[in-house]
């Protein structure tokens, strides 16, 4: 039995940033989580957003509305246990 999960996250360049994007998610209702940037997202200060995919418009529009800046981009992440992450830039 394999376990999978998926979800996105936001990569910035500034750990204030993410802080700062992480709050905003959170003030307008959107969980939101900060976690490691995984190593495929081989640029910024090693902690990102993590968000539902579900939430991902709402993420984006949040992002358009507050403009924290420094934001390396907006991907999707897959883990299945025992291997590496899959990730791939999420459009929207």
């Amino acid at each position: 039995m394999t376990q999978q999960e998926t979800f996105g996250i936001a990569a910035f360049r500034s750990r204030q940033q993410v802080m700062r994007f992480d709050s905003a998610l959170k003030r307008a209702g959107i969980p939101s989580d900060i976690i490691s940037t995984p190593r495929e997202v081989s640029l910024g200060c090693g902690l990102s957003v993590q968000f539902a995919l579900r939430d991902a418009h709402a993420v984006m529009d949040v992002y358009r509305r507050s403009r924290p800046g420094n934001l390396i981009g907006f991907y999707q992440v897959t883990r299945e246990y025992g291997s590496r992450p899959q990730v791939i830039p999420l459009r929207e």
